[in-house]
């Protein structure tokens, strides 16, 4: 172990990834930054070749980076997992979605699991990132590395350290965010803290894998909760006659025991929509209910149908039906300036007002096309001198280059979800969380 841990500080390893998305390619850019020979493995043969040419397609990565990393050696991609032979530590960052029934779905990690018991060797230090629901790293891929007659924390060294990725975030991004990093021994931990240490301002150690999968499921938990409550306050102000927002903001004046959290039309992204039904799944298994992570997933989960009922509402006020209605959807990815819609409830926004009868189209400034069922629909333009030709607009996202006012002034009826209209006076505005 003494061996490898002067190797680790001397950089005289080999990094692996597997998974090169959100998470695993700017996890991997870091490491090559820091000098690093690193090794991206991904399924996706389009992407490992867009990779090798030196073609970004993550916002958080800059293009300039990895072309240089890939120019130099230091970073290459490939689909083939006997790499695997030749790598010191290697980070799993794979897909961890849900199913249709709000279980855990860990194909992705099952099938790397696979490829690790072909290729585990002597020295091999494996880091689970990916979230998933507590007691994933000891009861699923140690036994895939002891298949060999390996020893974790001899042979072998395994971890969970979970991802803390907030795409687009301009403050915090991998290597300034805390890394929490649980070992299966001592010896795994101080492995994994020496691997993390080249590219990480601060490492946050904890007992176990058990316990940083939990702290990764606590922190979206305390999110989604909270959402949930700021959702909740907004359809009871509605119909109480006050404003969700200057309550809101009223309240954050709190220099003491209030965070601000505030409403929307519902979840987005990979982790909030996602993390607490693995624990809420791990608890069944136990025979115990999570009750305040399902009250919260049924509440966020009807935002949505209630930004339809806002939009029924607004065109009933115009004597219309939202049957042949047209509608024009501003953001489609589940935050401000960024490309991800994974999970974006604007998604299930456009989905409920398609089923109701209106012809449904949406731009965004960061999104090309998106795929409903089967088919593909493209962004529109946005033309403010032809906005009046839907009968309204729903603000789904509030990117930051859409000129509101403007937006309002050219249309007849806007839905706003973010409160991208506050201060704004115009009775044909009807802003979530108002009467």
């Amino acid at each position: 172990m003494q061996k490898l841990l002067k190797r680790i500080e001397n950089k005289d390893i080999t990094v692996g990834v597997v998974g090169l998305g959100y998470v695993g390619l700017p996890l991997a850019v870091e490491f090559g930054n820091a000098g690093i020979r690193t090794i991206g493995i991904d399924v996706n043969e389009a992407r490992v070749a867009q990779l090798n040419r030196g073609e970004n397609y993550i916002q958080d990565v800059k293009d300039g980076e990895l072309k240089t990393l890939v120019e130099s050696g230091t970073f290459t991609a490939t689909t083939d997992f006997s790499s695997i032979k030749h790598i010191d530590a290697i980070c799993i960052a794979v897909p961890t979605p849900l199913s249709k029934t709000k279980d855990p779905d860990i194909t992705y990690i099952l099938s790397v699991n696979e490829q690790l018991e072909k290729y585990v060797h002597k020295g091999l230090i494996v880091i689970l990132e990916s979230t998933t629901y507590p007691g994933t790293t000891r009861e699923l891929i140690l036994p895939a590395l002891e298949a060999s007659g390996l020893k974790v924390g001899t042979d072998v060294f395994l971890l969970f350290s979970p991802e803390r990725v907030d795409p687009g975030n301009p403050v915090f991004h991998t290597t300034n965010t805390p890394k929490v990093i649980g070992g299966v021994t001592e010896n795994c931990l101080t492995l994994g803290k020496a691997v993390y240490a080249h590219i990480m301002d601060e490492l946050v150690p904890v007992s176990s894998p058990e316990a940083a999968e939990l702290t990764k499921l606590l922190e979206n938990t305390f999110r989604s909760i909270n959402i949930g409550l700021a959702n909740e306050m907004a359809i009871m102000c509605a119909k109480l006659g006050v404003n969700v927002w200057e309550v809101i903001d009223a309240a954050a004046t709190k220099p003491f025991g209030f965070m601000k959290f505030t409403p929307g039309p519902g979840l987005g992204g990979h982790c909030i929509p996602i993390d607490p039904h693995y624990l809420a799944w791990k608890m069944r298994t136990l025979d115990y209910k999570a009750r305040f992570i399902e009250l919260a997933s049924e509440i966020n989960s009807a935002m949505p149908e209630y930004v339809v009922e806002l939009v029924v509402d607004g065109l009933n006020r115009d004597s219309k039906s939202i049957n042949g209605s047209k509608i024009l959807l501003l953001g489609m990815a589940y935050k401000p300036d960024i490309d991800d819609v994974r999970e974006s409830p604007a998604l299930d926004v456009y989905s409920i007002l398609n089923a109701k009868g209106a012809t449904v189209k949406f731009h965004d400034p960061y999104v090309d096309q998106i795929k409903f069922d089967s088919q593909m629909e493209a962004t529109v333009a946005l033309d403010l001198s032809t906005l009046d030709q839907y009968d309204c607009v729903v603000i789904t996202t509030n990117h930051s280059e859409y000129d509101i006012k403007s937006i309002v002034e050219n249309a007849k009826l806007v839905v706003d979800t973010r409160n991208a209209t506050a201060g704004m006076k115009a009775d044909k505005v009807i802003r979530l969380g108002e009467s």
